[in-house]
């Protein structure tokens, strides 16, 4: 009881907005980053790679960093070697998990991410940074893109001191120790456990990784903290505090009190016009009791506006009954939120999402998304648990996912005809979200591992866990950064931005996976660091002055000769267009489901010079 009683406390914090969702608090105007000079640079790329504020035209300002660096004399007298303390602003959160500042870099030629981490930005970045937030692939990095570098910082603790509210990001090297940061930051030996205490578990000797060591001022002074900022460093990971515990207690009992004594609402089966809705959606809807009505539940403390209308309880008990208490013969899935199981539940199929209490902002998007939204290309919701863990029950797709189709050993290749079907399915489905609802709904993790395909090779999306919701008004976002690499569009990765251009982006690299049933990252002999983004390769093919014949080389080899060339190259058109750089110039969810339907009825028998005399779809493939 107790554990039914904490998931569903932790469930009612997330929808009310308790649960802190991410790591960092605050921010503060000023953080220092010990740069360390190496041999062939000055003062003036310094300033270019620190300095957010500079525009191409500027006049450098060299005094910004000389203020802190009272050893310097001049700009022009700076020992290679040394370190100087460059000041940036520390008020983004980095990933949700601490706090930061993205810098723009230009790019030149032959720079690589190791180069920009290790050299340009002294290590206070590094490689595998760079490439979560940028969408370029290792190996190809455009000459003059912009990338941005984030860089860590911290803006103190107050449970350790309040003297202390500006602190140094400190790069680790191998000849140092806690002694030599001591003497590089000047500070003394007195300050080695105030240090410690700051960078809890950090090894000072270990040669690499970053440290967070208190700075002076521009008047050579100790600024205090800020209650203001409150910035958890980088090298600290946060856990959940005895007060939040109790917190979490209290409403435990009080849920106890105050909901679970009310008397139960009436059985009921789910025969209503809505369960009908559900029905003839291609699966049953169970028959069963609800723990609660649907006013009651919109009624409880917590959950103003969530509504479970269409969705059944189920007890842990039922649910471990229908998994064989969750075996690993059941297991049908992997997914970052949760296993997924399958399971005859009732005398019916069903799939089982089994997520951690820690996922309970993800389980609400999908209860939330899926209570309100029904279509035939989405999965649909068949119920949930809050006993034990958090619990999703899905309708059963029987044939797994495109992903598997697409790269699966012991599949037989989908024929062309069913990869047009299923990316029309896909796309309405998105349409649906996008354009048929209120508020509009951006998916934000779709790939071909969220495609499910059921027995009729028909696809319906999945996985809403990521689901961010907007309305139609305000439809471009700032959020925190989630999602697959490589299929993250570039003003989401680097900017947090936010629109449905994100899921046409996504989809766009999905059609280039249905052509070629490649990954969206492409590993060149099995090796990371030699990788390409499967748009890239795609560009590079289309952009060439015999565009069909590179394209041929990128079809999934085992259609061999039985696809219709045009059609593939109309669908390769239209993925461009789809996952062009600028947002704006990306179709919407509804011109991709009239190409899409265009290209499919007339590629059923071949037809596809009908195809070019289409002057709309024309348009819309070469982007115009």
């Amino acid at each position: 009881m107790l554990l039914k009683l904490i998931s569903i406390a932790f469930l009612l914090m997330s929808i009310s907005s308790i649960t802190v969702e991410s790591r960092c608090s605050g921010g503060c105007d000023l953080a220092l980053a010990s740069y360390y000079v190496w041999n062939g640079t000055n003062l003036t790329f310094i300033s270019e790679v620190l300095d957010s504020t500079l525009s191409p035209s500027s006049t450098i300002n060299f005094d910004k960093i000389l203020i802190y660096n009272k050893q310097v004399p001049s700009k022009d007298s700076i020992d290679a070697f040394s370190r100087l303390n460059v000041p940036f602003p520390c008020n983004t959160c980095i990933g949700d998990e601490f706090l930061g500042h993205f810098f723009d870099f230009k790019v030149r030629r032959g720079d690589t991410y190791t180069k920009i981490a290790t050299e340009y930005y002294s290590n206070l970045t590094t490689v595998e940074l760079l490439q979560q937030f940028n969408t370029h692939p290792a190996t190809n990095i455009p000459d003059n893109a912009t990338i941005s570098v984030p860089v860590n910082c911290s803006c103190g603790d107050a449970t350790i001191s309040k003297d202390y509210g500006l602190f140094i990001t400190y790069p680790l090297r191998p000849e140092d120790n806690m002694s030599t940061v001591l003497t590089q930051t000047n500070l003394s030996s007195n300050f080695s456990g105030l240090v410690q205490r700051y960078n809890p578990g950090a090894n000072f000797s270990a040669g690499t990784g970053l440290v967070y060591i208190p700075g002076r001022d521009a008047n050579d002074s100790f600024p205090p903290f800020k209650s203001s900022t409150g910035g958890i460093s980088g090298g600290v990971i946060a856990g959940i505090s005895m007060a939040a515990i109790a917190v979490l207690l209290l409403l435990a009992v009080g849920l106890y009190v105050g909901f679970f004594r009310k008397t139960k609402v009436k059985e009921s089966t789910l025969l209503s016009t809505d369960s009908q809705d559900l029905s003839a959606q291609g699966g049953k809807v169970f028959g069963s009791k609800a723990a609660e009505s649907a006013g009651a539940v919109a009624a409880s403390p917590g959950l103003t506006g969530v509504t479970v209308d269409k969705s059944v309880e189920f007890s842990y008990e039922e649910l471990a009954q229908a998994t064989d208490n969750f075996s690993m013969a059941n297991k049908i899935g992997q997914g970052g939120f949760g296993a997924v199981y399958y399971a005859n539940l009732r005398g019916e199929e069903a799939a089982i999402k089994k997520m951690d209490t820690q996922a309970s902002k993800e389980f609400l998007a999908e209860l939330k998304v899926l209570t309100h939204v029904h279509h035939l290309n989405l999965v649909r919701l068949i119920g949930y648990c809050v006993e034990e863990s958090l619990f999703l029950v899905y309708e059963y797709i029987e044939n797994g996912n495109l992903s598997q189709h697409l790269r699966g050993s012991s599949r037989e290749p989908l024929p062309w005809s069913t990869r047009l079907q299923i990316a029309l399915d896909s796309a309405r489905g998105l349409e649906y979200i996008h354009e048929h609802t209120v508020p509009v709904y951006i998916h934000r993790d779709i790939k071909s591992a969220n495609i499910l395909i059921d027995k009729n090779f028909r696809a319906k999306v999945a996985d809403f866990g990521l689901t961010k919701l907007t309305e139609v008004e305000s439809a471009l976002l700032h959020t925190r950064l989630v999602g697959t690499f490589g299929y993250m569009p570039p003003e989401y990765a680097q900017y947090g931005e936010v629109s449905p251009k994100v899921d046409v982006y996504a989809f766009g690299v999905v059609l280039y996976e249905l052509i070629s049933a490649k990954e969206a990252i492409v590993k060149a002999n099995g090796s990371v660091a030699e990788s390409m983004g499967l748009v890239a390769l795609f560009e590079d093919a289309l952009n060439d002055h015999d565009p069909k014949e590179e394209l041929c080389k990128l079809v999934d080899s085992r259609l061999g000769d039985n696809y219709p060339l045009d059609s593939v190259f109309m669908v390769a058109q239209l993925a461009k267009v789809c996952t062009h750089e600028n947002p704006q110039l990306r179709p919407s969810m509804r011109s991709i489901v009239v190409a899409l339907s265009t290209l499919s009825s007339t590629t059923e028998d071949w037809n596809v010079g009908s195809l070019y005399e289409n002057q709309d779809l024309v348009n819309l493939m070469s982007g115009r």
